[in-house]
């Protein structure tokens, strides 16, 4: 299988247009590394990855295995096609610099966060604030009880673990390699990410 392999370190984002039929593997290549994603559709951003009709399309709190990605329009733009992790999440959204002094503080204030991350990647196509919308969060773990109520917790994710999402559409798809250190989403230690893009097989 050929494929193109890019190497993202600790903390710093990613981007590019992936095409429909695609597949994009993210490997956790140290283990609970927290991987934040957003999926845009390329022809028109304003069409983007909605967690609440993800959510409510699967009737799961959690992404997984079989997973079909919505957009806010009601399209799949991508599916879960392996996981050798197993459990995903798109609820408790990215850190930014004002969250994090909410949670930890104003000394973390200025901590890089994942909303600064996104910034950065979708500077590249245009997009802006306004367009960071509820995120995935692969390989985070983040228990909800049945009240509702949900924190950030151990990560299970193991080196080399990975999860694969096959698109269906073409995507602007962008990643920010989590830097959070106050949580222990990433072990409290920030740690490098492969990202791997392949076409489908010929017929």
């Amino acid at each position: 299988m050929a494929y193109t392999s890019y190497e993202v370190p600790p903390e710093r984002p990613w981007s590019r247009i992936v095409k429909s039929g695609q597949t994009v593997r993210i490997v956790d290549l140290e283990g609970q590394q927290a991987v934040d994603a957003l999926l845009y559709a390329a022809d028109d951003p304003a069409e983007r990855y909605s967690a609440q009709d993800t959510l409510r399309a699967q009737g799961s709190a959690y992404v997984g295995l079989g997973t079909r990605l919505v957009s806010n329009r009601g399209r799949i733009m991508g599916r879960i096609t392996a996981d050798t992790c197993g459990r995903h999440d798109t609820s408790a959204g990215c850190c930014s610099c004002e969250s994090n002094a909410v949670r930890f503080g104003e000394q973390v204030r200025y901590q890089h966060a994942c909303r600064e991350n996104f910034l950065l990647e979708l500077s590249k196509y245009g997009l802006g604030k306004r367009d960071i919308v509820a995120n995935l969060n692969f390989f985070m773990n983040v228990p909800i009880d049945p009240a509702g109520n949900f924190t950030v917790v151990d990560g299970l994710s193991a080196p080399g673990n990975h999860v694969d999402i096959t698109i269906d559409l073409d995507v602007i798809f962008v990643v920010s390699n989590c830097p959070q250190i106050n949580n222990p989403c990433n072990g409290f230690n920030p740690t490098p990410i492969r990202v791997l893009v392949w076409d489908p097989p010929s017929v």
